[in-house]
């Protein structure tokens, strides 16, 4: 049975308690940290300070991502480069150690331009963060932003239903990436299978660790993450999937607006042969052009379908 996309809620709502369970379940990595920087994002906005800063310094441009897989630096250097090369400022790499530890890092102003999962943009700035979203990721030519989130299994499983995950121990992610809890949390529901109480989430952290340990079939016995990094392991085999919104690219608010439109300008449409015509021949490789081709412009409004599954899962990430 595939995973459906649709977004219309199910005939048969959720109780309250179940929605209680969700949110409590999702929260647990998150609470006191978005807690204190959200305290202090408030003290902040209430004397009235918004003055233009950046990161680190003037000379430099600190470069946000989110844990993805252990390629991750490999896969944005070229894309590093490039905007080092374009605005003579030197570019760090700043990979947190978890989802909520980009969250927190964008509250806290501690990033000047960032590759955020789309929940995890929605959670920072529910929480206060000053970001702005300009472009998304096209991964082959012809293609238009977004992903999918696949549900797999074991490649010898008899497991072909989300039905089936029920009492099972379950690969999530992270409780802030869209397409490794988010979606997965809605579709299990959309399945009568309740995220929390019907399984036992293993938070695996990242989309190929979840990966591996779902072909292992130990620690997980089923589980989610995003397309790439199912592809890449003959140990799994996909039962569903789901369209998910492409992940944004986003710049700080309180950069200096000559250097945000920099930025946007550089970033929100931009190809890989613009990339390598600027002499960044490090994009030029099979490994680069395997996760990028180029990148197309987004929104905030982009992300309503993200809220709208909020919404449905009352996801404790989803409030301030």
């Amino acid at each position: 049975m595939a995973i459906t996309s649709s977004l219309s809620p199910s005939a048969h709502a959720r109780s309250i308690a179940t929605r209680a369970a969700i949110a409590a379940g999702a929260a647990a990595l998150l609470t006191l940290s978005l807690a204190s920087c959200s305290a202090a994002t408030a003290d902040a906005a209430g004397s009235g300070d918004s003055a233009v800063s950046y990161a680190a310094d003037e000379n430099t441009l600190v470069f946000g991502v989110v844990p993805d897989s252990v390629d991750t630096q490999t896969n944005y250097q070229p894309l590093m480069d490039y905007i080092e090369a374009e605005t003579g400022k030197t570019v760090e790499y700043h990979e947190s150690t978890d989802y909520a530890a980009l969250i927190e890092a964008a509250i806290a102003g501690k990033i000047d331009v960032a590759s955020f999962s789309g929940f995890t943009y929605l959670t920072a700035t529910t929480n206060g963060a000053a970001i702005t979203p300009i472009s998304s990721i096209v991964t082959e030519q012809g293609q238009e932003p977004g992903y999918f989130s696949q549900a797999i299994v074991p490649v010898d499983s008899p497991i072909t239903s989300l039905e089936e995950f029920a009492g099972k121990k379950v690969c999530f992610v992270d409780p802030s990436s869209t397409s490794g809890y988010l979606f997965p949390s809605y579709n299990l529901l959309e399945a009568g299978v309740d995220p929390v109480a019907d399984v036992t989430p293993v938070f695996a952290g990242k989309h190929d660790v979840s990966v591996t340990k779902v072909g292992e079939g130990k620690e997980c016995e089923v589980g989610f993450a995003e397309d790439s990094e199912v592809a890449k392991s003959d140990k799994v085999k996909v039962i569903g999937e789901t369209m998910v919104p492409g992940a944004p690219i986003v710049v700080s608010d309180t950069l200096p607006a000559e250097m945000k439109t920099q930025l946007t300008d550089l970033l929100s449409q931009v190809s890989i042969d613009d990339i390598i015509a600027s002499g960044i021949t490090s994009a030029d490789t099979e490994a680069f052009r395997a996760t990028f081709y180029s990148t197309e412009p987004v929104n905030d409004a982009y992300y309503d379908t993200i809220r709208d599954i909020c919404v449905k899962t009352q996801a404790s990430q989803c409030q301030g």
